[in-house]
């Protein structure tokens, strides 16, 4: 494998509208960030992502861009973001921004001019088919619910594809003139200094043509648009094509959210000239998820998570870089998902910490989950912004759950969980803003603050410090970041326990319950690098460990 300038870094999302307001509007923005470099730069980061702040009616959070080229006055001006760029080159950080080319805004000037001539140049931007009352094109169910056509706006006669939200028309990457100006749009972003991008439903601009019917799998008569995407065949050729015009000649990194790929494609993929610089690994967040709904997932166990890990990590093998995460901005927040209920502390947030940023790989890190913030846990209806949260309450409902039920369902998956604000301070609104904040604080805001962990060495702040210190010590760098991850004592319940070799031997451990649990060492170890408790209980060359104890030994 190629080794690349990224590979040895740590990576940080923010989600700009929660992240810091610096002017009391109750919105996150760009100069927030700006003022927040020195803590990410202390913490340990290098890489940052921004999701989408570009110009949009934030009809899905900014995922529905109507101007690639503006950012919304909401976060700032393009000074702000130049700014930005100039200060993040000072501390050596790298900024990503969001690439959303699935689709775009139904309020973007070329769908504008598709709705006003069909059958012109714009037109063919778009996947527009004439409309039959009671039929249509195909039986395909958008990613929000309900079919993927929609009437197109002044043509009643006229339907257009949408596989997100209404308001977020699929671009046609048939087209070449659609590709030529997506390209364009990329090469002035890097041409502007920025490091790269993560990209967003990538898999998705490949459609199965002509249009056909799958099977049905809910009363909506509706097939799950994963089928469609399985069945679909060439997206390669515009992602090569995509990495040769834009991503290559600038030495950018890129990260893609990738779904349905196959194992012989992984090369392709991620491999020393794959389409993207890394992928993330889903394996976890895609655990147990069932096309009939949220009230038809069945909830991750420690035992799950570690075969989701070994899995992911066996088939990438030597290939390339997988990106690892335990949260992102769609979905809920890694210690109450991964962590089983009522068992969330500071020792079982570390231990999962451990577990995840110890895979080979580049660890990103979500905002706010280096203090360990939680889900909001149940909240009333009308409290809920999530559009897939309030889709997925209507299905549970129809599923026969009572509202009561159907709350307590959607909870544990709204994507509100990891939008909230972070969690700055204990004073008010935590913190973020001197106005009132676009989402709810997470209530738990004074007990959970990164100004309360700053300076205590036994928090979660400090732990993942000392986590990415680790990764970038010279004496271990070349383990860690190159390393193979071999498992050990991989049929051991609620314990997962790996090696990581390279020119040392390391013995990542994590006793994944509240119960003590003994198990023998393979070997004498050196010196213990990494624990999340004071102690460390040895018998011979056997371990207990305590209670999501979670150790990394030299061996």
């Amino acid at each position: 494998m190629e080794r690349k300038w990224w590979h040895n870094k740590v990576a940080y999302q923010i989600y700009p509208k929660s992240f810091y307001d610096s002017n009391g509007d109750g919105i996150g923005d760009l100069p927030g960030i700006t003022l927040k470099l020195d803590y990410l730069k202390e913490l340990g980061v290098d890489i940052v992502w921004i999701s989408p702040i570009y110009s949009s009616p934030f009809a899905d959070q900014g995922y529905d861009i109507s101007n690639y080229y503006q950012i919304d006055p909401c976060f700032g001006t393009m000074d702000d973001m130049d700014h930005l760029l100039k200060e993040a080159k000072k501390r050596d950080m790298y900024i990503l921004m969001d690439l959303v080319v699935n689709h775009c805004s139904d309020e973007h000037e070329w769908f504008e001019k598709a709705c006003e001539d069909p059958d012109g140049e714009y037109g063919n931007f778009f996947y527009i088919e004439d409309r039959k009352e009671g039929e249509l094109p195909c039986n395909w169910r958008s990613y929000f619910g309900g079919p993927v056509w929609e009437p197109l706006p002044g043509h009643p006669d006229k339907q257009y594809m949408h596989v997100f939200h209404k308001k977020q028309p699929d671009l046609n990457w048939e087209n070449p003139k659609v590709r030529e100006e997506v390209y364009k749009n990329i090469n002035w972003w890097l041409d502007k200094g920025l490091g790269g991008f993560r990209i967003d439903a990538i898999i998705n601009i490949k459609k199965k043509l002509p249009y056909k019917d799958y099977t049905v799998d809910r009363d909506d008569n509706l097939s799950c648009i994963d089928q469609m995407l399985a069945d679909a065949k060439g997206v390669g050729e515009f992602l090569g094509e995509m990495r040769d015009k834009t991503f290559n000649p600038h030495n950018a990194f890129t990260v893609g959210e990738v779904f349905n790929e196959k194992d012989e494609e992984l090369p392709d993929f991620i491999g020393d000239n794959g389409y993207f610089s890394s992928m993330f690994d889903f394996a976890g967040t895609s655990f147990g998820k069932s096309d009939k709904g949220w009230y038809a997932n069945t909830r991750i166990t420690p035992d799950d998570y570690k075969k989701c890990c070994f899995h992911s990590q066996k088939r990438i093998g030597s290939i390339g870089f997988l990106s690892n995460i335990i949260e992102n901005h769609d979905e809920p927040r890694g210690v109450s998902y991964y962590i089983p209920e009522g068992e969330c502390s500071d020792q079982s947030k570390k231990m999962l910490a451990t577990l995840y940023f110890m895979l080979r790989g580049l660890p990103f890190i979500y905002q706010g989950q280096e203090i360990g913030m939680e889900n909001l846990g149940v909240i009333p209806f009308e409290k809920v912004d999530d559009v897939s949260a309030l889709d997925q309450y209507h299905v549970a409902i129809e599923a026969g759950y009572s509202e009561e039920e159907a709350l307590k369902i959607i909870s544990l998956y709204n994507r509100d969980n990891a939008r909230t604000p972070v969690q700055w301070n204990a004073g008010t609104n935590a913190g973020f803003t001197t106005g009132t904040p676009w989402l709810m604080v997470n209530p738990n805001y004074t007990q959970i603050n990164v100004e309360s962990q700053l300076h205590d060495d036994h928090s979660v702040l400090s732990y993942y410090k000392k986590l990415i210190a680790l990764r970038k010590d010279p004496a271990y760098q070349e383990t860690i970041v190159y390393g193979d991850v071999i498992p050990y004592l991989e049929d051991t319940h609620n314990l997962m326990a790996y090696y990581r070799k390279g020119d040392k031997t390391l013995l990542v451990i994590g006793n994944y319950q509240t119960q003590e649990q003994t198990i023998a060492l393979p070997a004498p170890y050196k010196s213990v690098l990494l624990n999340n408790y004071n102690d460390v209980v040895l018998n011979g060359n056997k371990v207990t460990l305590h209670g999501y104890q979670a150790l990394i030994l030299e061996l």
